[in-house]
């Protein structure tokens, strides 16, 4: 007998009201045609940056000469996966992720925290104080072997923190990074991830479709 899987979305819906990182390329979605207009036909046009929504970062985002999107390998963004849920912090350190008990095979790790609540309204503010790592879970990270490392908003370090510190330690081992996920339907556990980025050329990140499925 063959057991179902249950598949779970956890991207963020694109819409013309999404927070994003400030100062970025704001959101557009509109049509170029309408049939309600006498078009023939509907045509929907986007204006969008690529860290927009549900993204993967490539070494190229912070590392000169790194890796773009499409020289990732597809094997690292298919596989199992393991989320655990850290509820109640500002920051994540790796005393934070110790007390996870992170198995030690994980390859892919997805971080649920409590920016999961914020995609409640999916209008919201773009919300500085969100949870991100610290530089001391980013070496962590890099020392148990991890290949995908995915968080709950919208980037991987504090807004006031240096973005190039805990980046460059995570995408200069080639670790991807998940941003802009949506939780709030999952619960810690095992599953399997998929995540696959748009195939666009010279991208240092870009939107994907990521689910799971247990």
């Amino acid at each position: 007998m063959t057991t179902m899987k249950n598949t779970y979305d956890i991207s963020v819906l694109l819409h013309k009201n999404l927070p994003i990182w400030p100062g970025g390329t704001e959101l557009n979605i509109f049509k170029s045609s309408e049939m309600s207009n006498g078009e023939i036909c509907n045509v929907t046009e986007l204006q969008i940056g690529g860290h927009t929504g549900t993204h993967l970062d490539a070494p190229l985002h912070f590392i000169e000469n790194g890796k773009e999107i499409n020289d990732i390998p597809l094997d690292n963004l298919i596989g199992a996966c393991n989320v655990i849920y850290l509820p109640k912090i500002k920051k994540i350190y790796k005393k934070d992720l110790l007390a996870a008990n992170i198995p030690r095979d994980c390859k892919r790790l997805i971080i649920k925290t409590d920016n999961s609540n914020l995609w409640n309204n999916l209008d919201h503010e773009f919300y500085i104080d969100y949870v991100a790592l610290s530089k001391d879970a980013a070496k962590h990270i890099v020392d148990i072997g991890i290949e995908l490392i995915g968080i709950d908003y919208l980037s991987i370090s504090a807004f006031n923190d240096p973005p190039e510190i805990v980046h460059q330690i995570l995408l200069k081992e080639e670790i991807v990074i998940l941003e802009g996920v949506d939780l709030r339907a999952i619960e810690a556990g095992a599953y399997e991830l998929i995540c696959l980025p748009i195939k666009v050329d010279n991208a240092d990140g870009i939107m994907c479709r990521a689910i799971l499925r247990d």
